[in-house]
């Protein structure tokens, strides 16, 4: 047996996500909408497996002050927010009108519109109305790959000891293992980001196959 993680077709993938926390109906429907309002776009959103495992680590983790970078139509914010700490709140940043008005829909029929801010923006000139010092529990990354490397320098800082940062797409669908000559700006900065993360003494983090690769980070 290799002791390596396994690659999942479609089946077993299927088989994965019944056996764990499977979407219920409403996370299903925002699933099933995105793919059909936004074709190929859809490909952003977070697996299944990812919303349960969020749900579940804001659960454990107690998350009640939480940001979030790229939204999208919600599914990520949605996971966090049904598994925050009473009087939590997770504030969001996006430059989406379009995709976070399915959001904001189905985050008013889950009951947990209350949990969450929505602001518009780019983050990189929104994230500095944070307060500075640290007391974030909860951090979770998904937006233009260039910009992960400020996002991460604007926002550990921002995080408390003990607390959480989660990296979306840190194997970048394999490319990461592209030679120099094949890789284009964000294979380029994903590989940097990557290498910065591993290195970042204030952290420890771990590397984890979970959709397109989750890097998550305990801050010192």
């Amino acid at each position: 047996m290799s002791r390596r993680s396994l690659t999942l077709d479609e089946e077993l993938h299927a088989y994965l996500v019944a056996h764990g926390s499977p979407p219920d109906d409403l996370t299903a429907e925002l699933i099933e909408e995105t793919q059909r309002a936004l074709g190929g776009a859809a490909g952003m959103q977070i697996s299944p497996e990812q919303a349960a495992f969020f749900t579940l680590i804001a659960k454990v983790a107690g998350v009640r002050a939480g940001v979030e970078v790229g939204t999208f139509t919600g599914l990520s914010s949605l996971a966090v927010a049904r598994g925050m700490a009473p009087g939590g709140k997770l504030i969001c940043f996006d430059i989406s009108e379009e995709y976070t008005a399915i959001a904001r829909r189905f985050w008013d029929r889950a009951g947990v519109a209350d949990r969450i801010e929505l602001r518009i923006g780019a983050a990189l000139d929104r994230l500095g109305e944070l307060p500075a010092e640290p007391h974030l529990d909860w951090v979770f990354i998904d937006a233009d790959k260039e910009n992960y490397p400020a996002y991460w320098e604007a926002l550990v800082p921002r995080v408390r000891p003990g607390g959480l940062l989660a990296i979306d797409n840190v194997l970048w669908s394999g490319r990461v293992l592209d030679p120099p000559a094949d890789r284009d700006s964000s294979t380029a900065a994903i590989i940097a980001f990557n290498d910065m993360v591993s290195a970042d003494k204030r952290v420890e983090p771990v590397m984890l196959p979970i959709g397109d690769g989750l890097t998550l980070a305990r801050k010192h």
